[in-house]
């Protein structure tokens, strides 16, 4: 397991990846990153956890028009899709439960 320090809308985090995939994790962070600041900088969403879920519904949206029958997800089963989805919301409560300790 390899872990990498990373920096989401100014807010640092280490998260925990295999191997060979810390490209892919990072090129995730970034883009999360890119969605949750433009949804900060448009002033039209306060607060993190606001920010945070309408960055995670945008995300979701993205994922469901990729995976209609067309997209490139679509030779994926629906479990191994919610397996994917399953182990990116494990990565990303290993990441978020040392900051809820902070509050």
């Amino acid at each position: 397991m390899i872990h990498l320090d990373v920096t989401i809308m100014g807010q640092a985090y280490r998260l925990a990846c295999k191997e060979g995939e810390e490209t892919t994790l990072q090129e995730a962070v970034h883009y999360l990153d890119s969605k949750m600041c433009a949804l900060r900088d448009s002033g039209k969403v306060k607060g993190n956890d606001r920010i945070a879920v309408m960055a995670a519904l945008s995300v979701a949206a993205e994922f469901l028009t990729v995976k209609a029958p067309q997209g490139p997800l679509s030779d994926m089963s629906m479990l191994e899709v919610k397996q994917k989805l399953q182990a990116m919301h494990d990565v990303l409560d290993q990441a978020l439960t040392p900051q809820e300790n902070l509050f």
